[in-house]
């Protein structure tokens, strides 16, 4: 089945309070009561907000209030209903409604643009237990990208949100086989449309979402620069942009992981804020599919770096992450589209639902 989507992800600090408790655990309450059809809650490992308060793993002080991602995905019907719920919590960072197409309950056809930038993410999402035969599904499915030459993908695991409906949280003791992983992927339209019948058939009840980005970076190789956007659209209505960079945690710049030093040089330069999550699996490029092994010597997976800004601010942010990756990684960008919220637009950022952030 084919269906109109929208994904609401929102940015905040892991530690983040309310007088009712956890930031975290508000939100995937409200996910959980709803029973949306995908959601889940990442740990960050590095990012900074507007205030440049840097949070990062590297220490102690700086560990005390890593960043969050909590993300929920079902028709626009079920999004639109907790809207309303989501945006009254308080201190949550950055809240955004972006567009996709869902498929579930067996995928159709579907047609996708052939352009190598205008290029297409495909999400799958799926419970950490799932297997294809005797692997792990997120293997299985990394493996079956590469062969089909997708550009990239990187396998995040939750520690919270809902499969099919049902929540699913981790637990301090437990095997929690069955917190919600997510697996993001990029590649151009036709090879991602021609592997959704093969997908169909691997996975039990697939659920899948795909989105309209553009390739600006491969393998150090630059094929195009985010799109040159106005602040505001025909009505007036804030613009956001989004830009996403895989790498690898042992992908370095004068000897430093890249995915942290392009944080400190998106803090110094002036960008809003990013969120960096370490992956478990994955791929990207040439690279074969890698992630943590028994008895190795660092660490040696996938990362994912998140920035989300205006137009200008993305203009002048980019050419910090094309210099600075400038041999490996794959770098994306998309427009986040303005709609009118209940503040008019003045502001907020319409799509960009930009509440308090952090």
């Amino acid at each position: 089945m084919n269906l109109d989507c929208l994904k609401l992800t929102c940015y905040f600090g892991e530690r983040h309070r309310t007088s009712d408790g956890f930031v975290a655990d508000r939100l995937l309450d409200v996910f959980g009561r709803s029973e949306v059809a995908a959601s889940i809650m990442m740990r960050g490992v590095e990012g900074f907000g507007v205030k440049h308060r840097l949070r990062s793993d590297t220490s102690l002080t700086l560990s005390e209030d890593l960043p969050a991602v909590a993300l929920a995905v079902d028709t626009r019907p079920s999004i639109e209903a907790i809207v309303d719920q989501v945006t009254a919590i308080p201190t949550i960072g950055l809240i955004t409604l972006e567009r996709a197409r869902l498929l579930r309950d067996g995928v159709g056809q579907v047609q996708l643009p052939a352009d190598l930038t205008e290029a297409t993410r495909l999400t799958v999402y799926l419970g950490r237990q799932d297997r294809v035969g005797r692997v792990p599904a997120f293997i299985a499915v990394c493996d079956l990208l590469r062969r089909r030459g997708i550009a990239g993908a990187t396998v995040l695991l939750g520690v919270d949100g809902t499969v099919h409906g049902r929540r699913e949280r981790a637990r301090f003791f437990g095997r929690n086989a069955d917190v919600p992983v997510m697996i993001l992927a990029v590649g151009a339209g036709q090879q991602v449309a021609g592997v959704l019948a093969e997908l169909d058939r691997m996975l039990v009840r697939p659920l899948l979402t795909l989105e309209r980005v553009r390739i600006c970076k491969r393998d150090g190789m630059l094929l195009a620069r985010p799109q040159e956007l106005p602040a505001t659209d025909e009505q007036g209505l804030r613009l956001w942009q989004k830009i996403m960079i895989f790498t690898s945690e042992d992908a370095t710049h004068q000897g430093r992981p890249i995915h942290r030093v392009i944080t400190r040089a998106l803090r110094r330069g002036g960008a809003s804020g990013s969120t960096t999550l370490r992956g478990i699996w994955g791929f990207h490029g040439q690279g074969r599919p890698h992630g943590d092994r028994p008895f190795q010597l660092g660490r040696h997976v996938p990362t994912l770096t998140v920035v989300i800004d205006t137009p200008d601010k993305i203009a002048a942010s980019f050419p910090i992450i094309d210099e600075l990756t400038g041999e490996r990684g794959l770098v994306t960008s998309e427009l986040i589209p303005a709609a009118r919220t209940d503040d008019g637009g003045r502001g907020q950022g319409g799509l960009g639902l930009a509440t308090h952030r952090w």
